[in-house]
């Protein structure tokens, strides 16, 4: 078993995403904090700046053409060309109000895609400010061939990653600031309710995915914090009033290297907890073949664990 950092020329890989076609195949695209959106060698040795949206790319996902799919927070839904760098807009508003934080998304058989708005409050810089307050605003939409988005889920607790189970039955989305996996149903008896896929996790999620192993990759950002929690228990003034102290007061996130996987029952299958001096807060996860790829918010690196 091993964990390997590779660096990258910029900080906050936010999330990270497998080349499956082509020569693209086996390598991996991460988006960082300067609106850069790097290629790295299966391997981690080659490094390439392929494009640059304008913005700040979060999610990533490879859609049926090869190009990437981009949930830029600043710019909302976006298309990139791996050859070319060209960046191509798909979506920044909803029924004329531009989304003020585009996350994380994932992409149907069908051509489907289903994303999240975080917060109708805050935008990416002030991430913290809507997870203290848990203004319970996020959304998850969803984009069709018409290119008209519906709202599918309102009222969630910091609405981030999204994953599609392994039959397309339900969508899976990730409430950070309430610390559970939401299921909502597709087809089937329960098509069009609600459920929770896991609750009560021992952090707060940021992105998942299904992997190649059929299984739902949950990060887990930071471990669950007691003052945050008791905070967001308080009437809105008391939260308000914790997100305006200074920044050096306010809670911080604990190192950790954390990632769940899920089956479609919700049962617990896989839980990497680790450690490494030069990468923490895991926000992204991408399991390949057996490897483990992670990205982080705060890192200009990404990391990959190798079980075999």
């Amino acid at each position: 078993m091993s964990f390997t950092v590779h660096q990258v020329p910029a900080h906050g890989a936010e999330d990270v995403v497998v080349g499956l076609t082509g020569a693209d195949e086996g390598a991996v695209f991460t988006g960082t904090a300067d609106g850069a959106i790097f290629r790295l060698s299966h391997d981690g040795r080659k490094i390439d700046r392929i494009a640059h949206t304008g913005g700040r790319p979060l999610g990533i996902e490879v859609d049926g053409d090869g190009r990437l799919l981009v949930c830029d927070a600043h710019r909302g839904l976006l298309r990139v060309d791996v050859g070319t760098g060209g960046i191509e807009p798909v979506l920044a508003a909803v029924d004329g109000v531009p989304m003020k934080f585009c996350n994380n998304a994932a992409i149907s058989s069908r051509g489907q895609i289903w994303f999240t708005d975080s917060s109708l409050q805050y935008g990416i810089e002030r991430w913290k400010d809507d997870l203290v307050q848990n203004t319970r605003t996020g959304r998850l939409l969803c984009l069709g061939g018409d290119g008209e988005p519906q709202v599918v889920l309102t009222g969630l607790g910091f609405a981030n990653g999204v994953a599609l189970a392994a039959d397309e039955s339900f969508v899976a989305v990730a409430e950070t600031a309430a610390r559970t996996v939401v299921r909502h149903w597709l087809s089937g008896e329960r098509s069009g309710t609600t459920d929770l896929l896991v609750e009560d996790l021992p952090g707060y999620p940021d992105n998942i995915a299904r992997g190649s192993d059929g299984l739902i990759w949950v990060t887990l950002a930071s471990p669950t914090d007691p003052i945050v929690e008791r905070v967001q228990q308080g009437p809105m003034w008391l939260r308000k009033q914790v997100t305006k102290v200074p920044e050096r007061l306010q809670p911080k996130p604990k190192r950790t290297i954390r990632v769940q996987a899920y089956d479609d029952a919700g049962v617990k299958v896989r839980d990497l907890d680790l450690d490494h001096p030069h990468f923490h807060m895991v926000t992204g996860v991408r399991e390949h073949d057996g490897r483990v790829w992670m990205g982080s918010l705060h890192e200009p690196a990404v990391a990959v664990f190798d079980g075999e």
